[in-house]
């Protein structure tokens, strides 16, 4: 457990990020199409000493939710709009000097060399700043757009995803440190010896290698999973260095913590090896009442029907089909977001909540924890939750932007500094120093 806290700014390449209400909300700027946008939200975060800013990604339209994709371009759901995040994180780091920069990329619809060659890349453009977020996909919309008629099952995503890693961190350690030696005296540009093939042949894969990238400055990036299946906590313990996760409540979170931390021990780990943050959407007011005022302001602006052509694409089932004013009945379900579901099946059976009110809950944060009160009241609810080993840190996501930021990193922070809970400033260069993660080149 560490001393003090990590935090992670959570974004979309897209007019919304969980909270659907984003590009309707007064005070959101609307240039979600331009690089000063995202440049303005990473110099926010660095400027409060986040350790990095890291973007989902979507690869197909929302077009679930009756077999549209209507409802989801009318109302502006998640995913209506996404630009490539590879693009957007790399403008935001030339734009930053400390603050990490990760991005979602598949590991379903990619191949090894191509994503990492981009990955390398981009640590190297952002001198030992980045981190990718490993995801398996779901959905068939997303197959089709890339020639694959049907999605794979769950599990065996996950199966091709293990081998997927395995070939990339071969890719990776295909350039050996100081391989490259740019000896222009002697007219040695690098040494061969230290470049080797990959060769890597394996159920799902085959790559030669060697990588055109040399080896970057953190040796490879950063790697986060958000998996909350028991096959993705069990692939996070094996792979993961950050893990996001967004369960329900803060019981939820101590609970997830415990069972993901315990199964490290298996794959040789040690559990600080991993940083594992959950997901808050922060209402920040110089009262508490003050504060719900801005939520409620918030939640009227989310149509249930946003949240609904969203929830269907994560579920990969047809919500149309059910009455709006009843609860959701269970489903015959296996192809999508599992944890998700389970999820919406909870709140449906023990708050009795119609299918209308989930969608309309689900559009206002899809379902991340909401936290609410003035900054010393905000910073109670983190420290417990901290404390508790619930957290090692904690993924913020805005309620619109740049002003959800920008009140947690003038508000906020000062408080959890006050407390010793987190860093009054950058310690290292690389997004491994800021997380306190072993270095994997030698110093």
């Amino acid at each position: 457990m560490s001393e003090q806290m990590h935090l992670a700014g959570f974004m979309h390449a897209s007019h919304v990020v969980h909270s659907h209400a984003i590009w309707r909300h007064p005070k959101t700027h609307s240039g979600f199409l331009q690089p000063e946008y995202y440049q303005n939200v990473a110099r926010t975060l660095e400027r409060g000493n986040f350790d990095l800013v890291f973007f989902a990604d979507i690869l197909a339209l929302p077009d679930r939710y009756g077999n549209s994709f209507e409802t989801s371009v009318k109302y502006g759901t998640q995913g209506a709009v996404t630009l490539d995040p590879v693009l957007v994180a790399t403008t935001m780091a030339v734009a930053t000097q400390k603050i990490g920069v990760g991005v979602t990329r598949s590991a379903t619809y990619y191949a090894p060399y191509d994503l990492a060659r981009t990955f390398a890349t981009l640590d190297h453009l952002s001198k030992g700043r980045a981190a990718w977020n490993v995801v398996t996909s779901s959905g068939d919309g997303t197959a089709q757009n890339f020639g694959i008629e049907k999605h794979l099952e769950h599990d065996i995503r996950y199966d091709r995803a293990d081998e997927f890693i395995e070939a990339t961190f071969k890719l990776w350690d295909s350039w050996k440190e100081g391989a490259l030696v740019l000896d222009k005296e002697n007219g040695i540009f690098a040494d061969p010896t230290k470049v080797d093939y990959v060769h890597h042949s394996g159920k799902w894969l085959k790559t030669r290698g060697p990588l055109t990238v040399p080896r970057t400055p953190q040796g490879r990036p950063v790697i986060i999973q958000a998996g909350s299946s028991g096959r993705g906590k069990e692939f996070a313990a094996r792979w993961a260095e950050t893990i996001f996760t967004s369960p329900l409540t803060p019981a939820d979170m101590k609970t997830f913590y415990k069972d993901v931390k315990s199964r490290m021990g298996k794959y040789g780990r040690d559990p600080e090896d991993c940083k594992i943050l959950p997901a808050v959407v922060p209402f920040i007011g110089e009262t508490e009442s003050i504060a719900r005022e801005k939520q409620a302001l918030h939640h009227e602006l989310v149509h249930p029907l946003v949240g609904l052509a969203s929830l269907s694409n994560a579920l990969n089932y047809d919500l149309s089909e059910f009455p709006l004013d009843k609860p959701l009945s269970e489903l015959e379900f296996r192809e999508g977001n599992q944890s998700m579901y389970d999820q919406i099946l909870k709140l449906s059976q023990d708050r009795g909540l119609t299918l209308g009110e989930i969608g309309k809950r689900y559009g206002q944060s899809r379902l991340v924890l909401q936290i609410v009160g003035s900054p010393t009241q905000i910073a109670d609810q983190l420290q417990a939750i901290f404390q508790d080993e619930g957290a090692d840190g904690f993924v913020i996501s805005p309620a619109y932007i740049p002003g959800a930021f920008e009140d947690f990193v003038d508000l906020v922070i000062p408080e959890l500094q006050r407390r010793g809970l987190f860093r009054k400033e950058y310690t290292g260069n690389t997004l491994r120093e800021h997380l306190g993660l072993k270095s994997l080149n030698s110093q």
